[in-house]
């Protein structure tokens, strides 16, 4: 299989560009002109950007204050454990849906629905009273979570498809900066607004509720200025899959569907398919134990809380700048099982470290785990990079995704109990270490220079 960039490329030949689009005589307001086209594509890419950046602060706010969520709420460590296994159930749960949700109301209208819902859950949940309604109010906004999570590939590929790398790693860069800004913060903030944990979590509403706006204009899907560029589909925004869209602008905007000449994917008959979810899967155990238990491994060290909530920060703001990077590199490379190995050996070398010395070298343990957490963009790269038309990388990503978040559910409610029944965190981080041996292997299998098409055709 060729790279992303060449598949690309060969496609594109046969396609005008974008910019080849305008219409001599137009005024810089009218559909198919430079301007128009130009200042859609700008608000889809802000879109973008702030959908990704609120797709973890509901998940690490929660965890810098998870003690006082636990006190406040009276949850012992089996609670905490399963309250930091909500947030892969309902990815698992409700991300496979999205495709089908996508088809009927158009991908951009599922996104600002599940912005609304992001803002409504953490609107909700510090003040719902009791631990179920908490529990309640976070599952909402994990939901808005969940289905956005699946369609930015989908989103990416479809109105991007000659910058998947670039596109891949300009929101998980958004995304990886979100994760850190709501750890470092949270517990600053919270002593800002009185010292009451309550306040503190429903304060990221706010910016939940700011990316509402720019995908208000994508919520009916309109008639799109070009029927072949790129542009197109950018200002079209979700003609690709409402069912009112224009006959004609459903034929240009939709990914590639299922037809008499092109038989249904049948994605289960891809090994490709399955290795990707389950290294999705690994990697998603690692990164929500690592946001709902981190910070109190090292407060648990002796930490001070401010610090513990800066050094998980540090381990999330490592995504911004390599989350950049890795996608980028990963699409120009045949095979991608190097950088996975590099991110699992930095996986191994930070658990050892937190094992040994949790407190006195805790800003290098990190630093390595922040960089073993970069294996989420990899993963989001190879989903893009497994299948060859929109509607598989549709499949792939729903797959992928809802499978990997099933597989990621014990994992921190394993790591509440072993900690709760042990009395320390050396079980847990043994678990930790073991769980990326299995994670490198079947990211070496996902990496492998083949499409989950050219499988299930076999």
């Amino acid at each position: 299989m060729a790279s992303d960039e060449t598949r690309t490329e060969a496609r594109t030949e046969t396609e005008p560009a974008a910019h080849q689009a305008q219409v001599p005589g137009t005024t810089p307001e009218a559909p198919g002109t430079r301007a128009w086209t130009t200042w859609t594509t700008r608000l889809l890419l802000l879109g973008i950007v702030l959908a990704a950046f609120n797709l973890r602060p509901a998940i690490t706010s929660l965890g810098a204050l998870l003690e006082e969520v636990r006190d406040g709420l009276g949850m012992s460590g089996s609670v905490a454990g399963l309250l930091t296994s909500v947030p892969p159930l309902c990815f698992a749960v409700f991300g496979v849906t999205a495709p089908r949700l996508a088809r009927r109301f158009g991908p951009g209208a599922v996104v600002c629905a599940g912005m609304v819902a992001i803002t409504a859950g953490l609107l909700i949940r510090p003040y719902a009273g009791g631990t179920a309604g908490f529990l309640a109010a976070t599952a909402l906004a994990l939901m808005g979570i969940a289905v956005s999570n699946v369609l930015m590939p989908v989103i990416v590929k479809r109105f991007f498809p000659d910058r998947v790398g670039s596109m891949t790693g300009l929101y998980s860069m958004a995304l990886a900066f979100g994760t850190s800004i709501a750890a470092a913060a949270t517990v600053p903030v919270t002593n800002a607004l009185g010292g009451h944990w309550q306040p503190g979590l429903a304060v990221w509403a706010v910016v939940g509720a700011a990316a509402i706006l720019p995908w208000i204009p994508f919520v009916r899907p309109r008639k799109a200025p070009s029927t072949t560029s790129p542009a197109r589909d950018a200002s079209d925004g979700d003609g690709a899959d409402g069912s009112t869209a224009e006959p004609a602008t459903v034929r240009a905007d939709r990914p590639a569907e299922p037809s008499a000449e092109q038989p249904p994917l049948r994605i289960t008959r891809s090994r490709t398919a399955w290795a990707l979810a389950v290294f999705f899967g690994l990697q998603a155990t690692a990164a929500y134990i690592t946001m709902g238990w981190m910070a109190q491994i090292f407060r648990d060290a002796g930490v001070s809380a401010g610090t513990a909530g800066l050094l998980l920060a540090v381990i999330m703001v490592m995504g911004v700048p390599l989350a950049f990077v890795i996608p980028r590199v990963a699409t120009r490379l045949p095979h991608q099982g190097p950088i996975v190995l590099v991110l699992g050996v930095c996986g191994l070398a930070g658990y050892a470290g937190l094992y040994f010395a949790p407190a006195g070298g805790a800003w290098a343990w990190a630093l390595l785990l922040g960089v073993s957490n970069c294996a989420f963009p990899l993963a989001l790269t190879m989903v893009g990079m497994r299948a060859s038309t929109g509607a598989g990388v549709a499949q792939l990503s729903a797959f992928a995704q809802s499978t990997g978040y099933l597989i990621s559910i014990p994992g921190p409610l394993l790591v509440g109990v072993l900690y709760q029944h042990s009395g320390g965190w050396g079980l847990p981080i043994a678990l930790m270490s073991a769980l990326m041996v299995p994670q490198i292997v079947v990211g070496f299998l996902a990496g492998r220079d083949r499409t989950v098409e050219e499988e299930a055709a076999r």
